[in-house]
């Protein structure tokens, strides 16, 4: 998977761009998936992120997802067009 892989307690020190491309159309059924994993099973899901510092990878649970964000833990948001891949 693409990015540099980072701790979730260090998302909030770089700035979340949008892709090149919104994909989240794309990755809505995944997204859907991910967010049961972390509710039900606990599982870790790794997500790939636009920041303008490059893409980064975190591996972490989805605690919830709206129309335009994800959370996880912690309170933090990835805004969904900002999402490069998602895999579980």
């Amino acid at each position: 998977m693409i990015g540099e892989l980072i701790e979730k307690e260090q998302i909030s020190s770089f700035k979340i761009v949008a892709a090149n491309e919104d994909r989240t159309q794309t990755f809505l059924e995944t997204l859907k998936g991910a967010l049961r994993l972390g509710n039900e099973f606990k599982s870790k899901t790794t997500i790939a992120f636009q920041t303008e510092a490059g893409p980064k990878r975190v591996e972490t649970t989805v605690w919830s997802l709206t129309d335009n964000y994800l959370q996880i833990k912690s309170g933090v948001l990835i805004p969904l067009r900002s999402i490069l891949a998602i895999e579980y």
